[in-house]
């Protein structure tokens, strides 16, 4: 008997040991599903190479082009921000991109930074394997008042789950945590678990406030917006527009002012569905999601259903021409700025072209949309600053690159002095490349010495991606592919 209740007293013991562990392993496959909390250092920077069909396609296109977009897309789409941020207080410029293993299989959430007092990066840290290798559910991320780093793991549909983590320490890559994020269903506390295209942005006096996609059968794709005081507990999730098929929607934030600009998917058989996305429209808070207006001020009430509505700025549907939204930005008085490309219809190669470039600037009293330039691919995406009232620059992949007609291209520095009305370019970044560059985006505070980051990719088959970035006289540097010391420089792009 007292060999048996010895038993019992070391069963019960183990078990007491080895439930926390049984119960966190069966909670951690719970939470993540197919993906991998890694939270390790990379051995160097790589980044993820992906692509799409054409036409609605999920394969190829068919013809020499092959896709409707594709490359290297660790810093897609431009409907995901920012992708790095600038800390005065460490004077480091933190990023992070869409990664993959050594054989380019799955996408890897990683986080870097580059320190501006030395030169240096470090060896990435990958926070998560995605188990995809879809970009579309690439990283973004934000940095607190007191530091801390936020990575905001983002799903491409209701498939897969979202994921937040934030770092362990202020400003510090090395270690990440989970957070344990809620938003509010119908008065409950509900784990907040998938969101799609997020354009997340901070302020010290409200918190955070996310610009994202969630996937409904009626109604496909919903842009809307959500709040958070601490990053942990966000708000019930309000809904943006309700315009046929659903919209894309791209975003920029000055201050407490946060303005997003969109198009929409028609519901009819010509001209219509996912691929014919067209219109623009405009719409800000200046209460960082409280309320919201059209460019002139007036309250517009929300969700928008109708086509025709306030916040149109104009109508490409009626000219039969494609949208796509690359950035937006505001000038010193508040008076936003929209960057972005108009075609002919969907499909790579000249058929569909020309692809041309336009800003849209509200000058506090009307509209004013002026092109600049084409190049060869709808998804071309760049990013566009505001140095001063009348000073304004453009980096993007607009000239063609070495696979003609796909994504991206060379990357160039284009220059207004006059507020958009006429374009000059000053400085070609890349040329004679291997592969196409595609995606520059523009980090959040941009410090002179990071000012534009992107990636490369072949653009009709799978292929190695390399990360840049630019400063902002236009240098270009590569991040090196392989580290083998702790921290290293990036290598000089001649």
């Amino acid at each position: 008997m007292k060999f048996i209740k010895t038993l019992i007293r070391v069963g019960c013991i183990l078990l007491l040991v080895l439930f926390p562990i049984i119960s966190f392993s069966q909670s951690t496959k719970d939470i993540y599903g197919d993906a991998i909390f890694i939270n390790k250092p990379d051995k160097g920077y790589r980044g993820i190479w992906y692509n799409i069909g054409g036409a609605g396609q999920a394969g190829p296109v068919g013809d020499q082009y092959r896709y409707k977009y594709s490359g290297g897309l660790g810093t897609y789409p431009a409907n995901h921000y920012p992708f790095s941020v600038y800390a005065k207080d460490v004077n480091k410029t933190f990023f992070c991109y869409g990664g993959t293993d050594d054989e380019g299989k799955t996408l890897y959430h990683m986080v870097s930074y580059f320190d501006h007092e030395t030169g240096d990066v470090p060896r990435p840290t990958i926070v998560l394997d995605k188990a995809t290798n879809d970009a579309h559910d690439n990283p973004v991320m934000q940095i607190d008042k007191a530091g801390y780093i936020w990575i905001f793991s983002t799903s491409h549909g209701t498939g897969r789950p979202s994921f937040i983590h934030r770092s362990k320490l202020p400003y510090d890559i090395a270690e990440f945590e989970r957070i344990d994020a809620t938003k509010i269903v119908n008065g409950k506390k509900v784990p907040m678990d998938n969101f799609s295209y997020l354009q997340i942005y901070y302020s010290e006096k409200s918190g955070f406030t996310g610009l994202f996609t969630h996937y409904e059968k009626k109604g496909g794709r919903v842009i809307a917006w959500m709040t958070s005081k601490d990053g942990i507990d966000w708000s019930e999730w309000k809904d943006l527009s309700l315009l046929d098929q659903g919209q894309y929607q791209t975003s920029g934030n000055q201050g407490e002012t946060i303005g997003t600009s969109f198009n929409y998917h028609p519901s009819r058989k010509v001209r219509g569905g996912l691929d014919f996305r067209t219109n623009l429209y405009y719409l800000q808070t200046k209460d960082f999601g409280k309320s919201w207006q059209t460019a002139d001020g007036r309250p517009i009430e929300l969700p928008l259903t109708e086509v025709a509505n306030n916040a149109l700025v104009h109508n490409y549907d009626a000219e039969e021409r494609n949208v796509y939204i690359c950035d937006v930005n505001f000038d010193k008085k508040g008076n936003p700025v929209i960057l972005y490309i108009t075609s002919k219809g969907p499909l790579p190669g000249p058929e569909d072209g020309p692809r041309e470039w336009h800003t849209a600037y509200w000058t506090g009293k009307k509209w004013d949309i002026q092109p600049f330039t084409t190049s060869g691919n709808n998804y071309d995406m760049g990013s566009i600053y505001i140095e001063k009232s009348n000073l304004w620059k453009v980096i993007a992949p607009t000239e063609m690159g070495p696979q003609e007609y796909n994504t991206g291209g060379e990357m160039a520095l284009w220059i207004s002095k006059n507020k958009g009305k006429t374009w000059k370019m000053d400085k070609q970044l890349t040329s004679n490349s291997e592969f196409n560059h595609t995606y520059a985006r523009r980090a959040v505070n941009a410090h002179p010495g990071f000012y534009a980051f992107w990636a490369d990719g072949h653009g009709r088959q799978p292929s190695k991606s390399h990360l840049y970035f630019s400063d902002k006289a236009g240098n270009v540097f590569i991040l090196p592919e392989v580290m083998d010391k702790p921290l290293m420089k990036p290598i000089l792009y001649k």
